[in-house]
């Protein structure tokens, strides 16, 4: 298998150095080197400044998204590999796959990170590369969407979260499964891609709010951040999309605000509207609350930000019922 991969690299812990041996931050091409073996792959390597990945800003997750797109569509790469940290890694691999579009069907989108730094004892970083590499220019991965690989395993976007912060496993799609595997030197998909996202229209919008709440929670909690300029609001609730009482007056006057509110849960939930719950469960929709289908608050938060490239709050339910 020949393909011809973009490596973008952000200077995420794989490329720490810390040891006298080889201090400082790795660039593209030191970690490309770092990879044992031939891969078999033509690889262009791109270095982009990024913040550390628990601070990652939506305007860099958008432009690495964006690079990717433009490398599939426009440039004729066949993948594209994006190193990120773990600590949001998932955000900026779903964001990239709300963007994707048509680039991809052109080829795969992968990112990968590692738990150890580049010199340190047993380093992830280079296998997760190299198979990084390996998955994103097979053909396997074309249509699947953005993937996240660790550890030799291929987790989609939609499903994927960092579930261990010390372990090279640090990834999981629980409860989906995993989508495949890098092994002998090609991708091996065992599981089937989530639907793909409805088409992004217009520019995401990157002013969202997510807020956890608690039983009796005061509503100028939500009215604060509006008024600071969120366009949108993610409800992080419980059970099966429940938010407190105090909240619903509040999420009256910001529906006819055309302030979309996206109510997500701290539990795993069925991909259902708030509406199609039974009842006495989803009461948030009668006072115009949005359900994420499913959707972990966090990932609810980008859905929304590129819900609102297409328009209000109609627009944004209309999004969301086909996500």
């Amino acid at each position: 298998m020949t393909g011809r991969v973009l490596l973008v690299a952000t200077g995420d812990i794989m490329a720490y150095a810390r040891h006298t041996g080889r201090p400082g931050l790795a660039t593209a091409a030191d970690l490309l080197a770092a990879v044992p073996g031939d891969l078999g792959v033509k690889v262009v390597t791109e270095d982009v400044q990024a913040e550390p990945s628990w601070d990652t800003s939506p305007s860099t997750m958008l432009r690495l998204a964006r690079r990717v797109r433009t490398a599939l569509l426009d440039e004729g790469f066949d993948g594209v590999v994006v190193t990120h940290g773990l600590d949001t890694i998932e955000e900026t691999a779903f964001l990239t796959d709300l963007l994707a579009g048509p680039a991809a069907l052109r080829g795969g989108i992968v990112l990968t990170g590692a738990v150890r730094g580049l010199d340190e004892l047993s380093s992830d970083g280079p296998r997760n590369l190299a198979s990084s590499l390996v998955a994103a220019a097979d053909p396997a991965l074309r249509g699947a969407g953005a993937v996240v690989c660790v550890n030799d395993e291929l987790h989609a976007a939609r499903w994927v979260t960092m579930a261990d912060a010390t372990g090279v496993a640090a990834l999981s799609s629980a409860p989906a499964p995993i989508l495949g595997r890098v092994a002998d030197g090609r991708a091996e998909m065992t599981g089937t891609p989530p639907p793909r996202p409805p088409a992004a229209r217009g520019e995401p919008e990157t002013n969202v709010a997510l807020i956890k709440t608690y039983p009796e929670m005061d509503p100028v909690l939500v009215t604060a951040v509006v008024d600071a300029g969120a366009r949108g609001v993610v409800l992080e609730g419980t059970g099966a999309g429940n938010i407190p009482i105090t909240l619903y007056a509040t999420l009256s006057e910001l529906a006819e605000w055309d302030i979309p509110v996206v109510v997500a849960s701290r539990c795993r939930t069925r991909p259902v509207t708030l509406e199609d719950l039974p009842p006495a469960l989803g009461l948030a929709a009668k006072v115009g609350a949005i359900g994420a289908r499913g959707l972990a608050p966090v990932k609810a938060r980008y859905a929304l930000m590129a819900a609102l490239g297409g328009g209000g709050r109609r627009a944004v339910r209309d999004w969301f019922a086909r996500l």
